[in-house]
C-alpha cells in the first residue's frame, strides 16, 4: 500500500485534471456552468462510485474515510480552504453601491425569496416525516439550504442578454447581496443550534434568541469594523508595493477572520465573506482579484468535487421522490417569493418573472451549507443527496428559464424609472488617425495612470479594456478600432480629460521633436523618453 502523501498527491493530480476536463465539456457541448460537470466528475469518481475500487500497487484512489466524513481529512482540508477562498472573492465581488442604489427592492426581494424558501424547505422535511420537528436540524438545514442563491450563474445570461444594467438585472444583483448576507445569517445560526444540541443544551426561545444575536452581532460588528477601517487597512498593504504580497496579506487576515469566526461558534465561510466585502470598495479589487484567481481556478473545481464525491447513491434512492419535490419547491420558492416583492416595487409581471427565475440557480453556498451540514452529523447522507439533487436541477433550470424570460422584449416596468440617485456616467470618445495611433495612445494612458498610484486591471490578454482604479474612483478603458473611450463617473470627467490633455501634448510635442529634428538619435531619444519615463511606474 502507498503513504497517504502520495495517496493524497495522487488524488489531488486526478481531481484537478478531471474538474478541469469535465468542466470545460459541460460548457463547451451543452452550454451549462462548469460547475455541474466539477460535481458530477466528484460523483462518479468519489468513493461511492468508482473511487472504492482496488488498483494494483496503489489499492483504492478514493476510499471511504472513517475521519466523519466520506473523503480523507487532507482532501477535506484542502476543500475547506478552497471555500474560503470562494467566500473571500465572493465578498470582494459585491456591489455596494449597486446594492444601495436598488436596496429598497433589493431588499424586499432578498428577504421575501429568504422567509419563503427557508419555510417551504424546511417545511418540506417536516411533511415528510425527515425531521421530527421545525427546530430538528434536519428541517433547519434544509430551509437554509434552499434560501441560497448562486447570482453568478445568472450574472453570466444577463450579460449575455445585455440586460446587466437593466431594472430588472441590477435588482437580481442586489437582491442576490442581500439574499447572501440572510443566508449566512441563517447558516450562523443554525450551525450554532446544531452545536447547542450536540453540546447537550436543551434548545429553547431565549437560547435561540442568543445565537441569532451573536450571529447578527458577529455579522454587523466585524463588517462595520471591515469597512471602516478598509480603506486604511488598504493604504497598509500598499506600503508594500509588490501585488503578490498585498494579495497574499489580504489572503492571510481572510484566513484569520475566517478562524475567529469559527472560533465564536460560527461558519469559517462568513468571516471569509466579511473580509472580501470589507475590501470590496478599495482601489485593491482588481490586483487581490487578479493575484489570487489563478488560486481559485485550481482549488474551488476541487471543492465542488470533493462535495459531489460525498454523494452516496445508495442512500439517495430511497428519497429520490423527496429530493424531485425539494427541487420543484426550490424553484417555486423563489419565483414566488422574489417574484410578489418584486410586483410591490414598481415591476410588472414580465419583470417580476424575470427576477423571480433569476433568483432560482443554486450553486456553491448551498453546496457550502450542505457540506457544513454533513460533517457536523446535523444531517445524514440522505439529506446531503437530497442537496446535491437540488443544486443541480435548479442550476439547470435557472439560466434556461431566466433566457426565456428575456424573449419577450416588453419593460419589466409599470412606469419609467427616475434615474435620480444614479451615478451619471459618460463616456469619453477619442478619435485617432490610425489603428496604430490609438494603440500607443492607449499604452501611455495606462502608463500615465499607473504614475498616479492607480491600480490599472487588463480584464484579458485578448481584449483592449482595462479596469482603473484608485479610491473611490473606477474608469474603465477601451481601445475600439481607431478610437479610445473611456467611461467614469460625471464628477471625475474633468480628471479623465486633464489626463488625457496632458499625454495628448506629451504625443504631439514628440511629434513635433521628430519633424524637426534630423539627428535620428534625438528622434529615438524622445521616443524612448516618451514610452519610458523617467518617473518610476512600479504600481500595478
Amino acid at each position: 500500500m502507498i503513504s497517504s502523501e502520495l495517496q493524497f498527491i495522487l488524488q489531488l493530480g486526478i481531481l484537478i485534471v478531471f474538474t478541469r476536463l469535465g468542466g470545460h465539456w459541460l460548457r463547451r457541448w451543452l452550454n451549462l456552468p462548469g460547475v455541474l460537470g466539477e460535481l458530477i466528475v466528484g460523483m462518479i469518481i468519489g468513493p461511492y462510485a468508482l473511487g472504492h475500487i482496488e488498483w494494483p500497487v496503489i489499492g483504492a484512489l478514493f476510499p471511504v474515510a472513517t475521519t466523519g466524513h466520506a473523503v480523507s481529512s487532507e482532501l477535506y482540508a484542502l476543500a475547506t480552504f478552497a471555500s474560503i477562498i470562494l467566500l473571500f472573492l465572493s465578498g470582494l465581488e459585491t456591489d455596494l453601491s449597486t446594492f444601495l442604489r436598488y436596496s429598497v427592492a433589493g431588499t424586499l426581494v432578498g428577504i421575501g425569496g429568504v422567509i419563503v424558501s427557508f419555510y417551504l424547505g424546511a417545511g418540506c422535511a417536516v411533511w415528510f416525516n425527515i425531521a421530527d420537528g421545525w427546530l430538528d436540524p434536519k428541517a433547519l438545514f434544509l430551509g437554509a439550504m434552499a434560501t441560497a442563491t448562486s447570482v453568478g450563474i445568472s450574472a453570466r445570461i444577463l450579460g449575455e442578454r445585455r440586460k446587466l444594467d437593466s431594472p430588472e438585472g441590477v435588482t437580481i444583483l442586489a437582491a442576490a447581496v442581500f439574499d447572501d448576507v440572510l443566508g449566512i445569517i441563517v447558516l450562523a445560526i443554525v450551525v450554532g443550534m446544531v452545536r447547542a444540541e450536540t453540546d447537550g443544551v436543551a434548545l429553547s426561545i431565549p437560547h435561540i434568541s442568543w445565537i441569532a444575536a451573536k450571529a447578527f452581532g458577529f455579522w454587523i460588528g466585524a463588517t462595520a469594523i471591515g469597512l471602516l477601517c478598509a480603506r486604511r487597512f488598504s493604504r497598509m498593504l500598499k506600503h508594500f508595493k509588490s501585488p503578490p504580497t498585498i494579495a497574499a496579506l489580504a489572503l492571510g487576515f481572510a484566513l484569520l477572520l475566517a478562524g475567529l469566526s469559527e472560533l465564536a461558534g460560527l461558519a469559517m465561510i462568513i468571516g471569509a465573506y466579511i473580509m472580501g466585502l470589507s475590501l470590496s470598495r478599495t482601489d485593491l479589487v482588481q490586483l487581490i482579484h487578479e493575484e489570487i484567481e489563478g488560486l481559485h481556478n485550481v482549488l474551488v473545481p476541487v471543492f465542488f468535487a470533493t462535495m459531489g464525491m460525498m454523494v452516496d447513491f445508495s442512500a439517495i434512492m430511497p428519497v429520490l421522490k423527496i429530493g424531485l419535490i425539494y427541487a420543484v419547491l426550490a424553484v417555486i420558492s423563489k419565483v414566488v417569493g422574489c417574484g410578489f416583492p418584486a410586483l410591490l416595487s414598481g415591476f410588472n409581471r414580465y419583470g417580476a418573472l424575470r427576477i423571480g427565475v433569476g433568483m432560482v440557480p443554486r450553486g456553491e453556498v448551498a453546496l457550502i451549507i450542505a457540506g457544513i451540514g454533513l460533517t457536523s452529523g446535523a444531517i445524514t447522507q440522505d439529506i446531503f443527496g437530497v442537496a446535491i439533487l437540488m443544486t443541480v436541477v435548479t442550476t439547470l433550470l435557472g439560466p434556461s428559464l431566466l433566457s426565456a424570460s428575456f424573449e419577450n422584449q416588453a419593460s419589466g416596468l409599470r412606469k419609467p424609472a427616475p434615474d435620480t440617485g444614479r451615478i451619471q456616467r459618460r463616456i469619453i470618445r477619442i478619435p485617432f488617425a490610425s489603428m496604430d495611433l490609438a494603440e500607443f495612445m492607449l499604452a501611455q494612458m495606462v502608463r500615465a495612470f499607473r504614475r498616479e498610484e492607480h491600480y490599472v486591471h487588463h480584464l484579458t490578454p485578448e481584449d483592449n479594456v482595462y479596469h482603473v482604479r484608485k479610491d473611490d474612483k473606477l474608469f474603465i478603458m477601451e481601445r475600439e478600432g481607431s478610437e479610445i473611450r473611456i467611461t467614469c463617473a460625471e464628477r471625475d470627467s474633468h480628471y479623465v480629460n486633464l489626463m488625457l490633455l496632458e499625454e495628448m501634448l506629451n504625443l504631439r510635442s514628440m511629434l513635433h521633436m521628430t519633424q524637426e529634428s534630423d539627428d535620428s538619435g534625438a528622434i529615438e531619444h524622445s521616443i524612448a523618453t516618451s514610452l519610458f519615463p523617467a518617473s518610476g511606474d512600479s504600481n500595478t
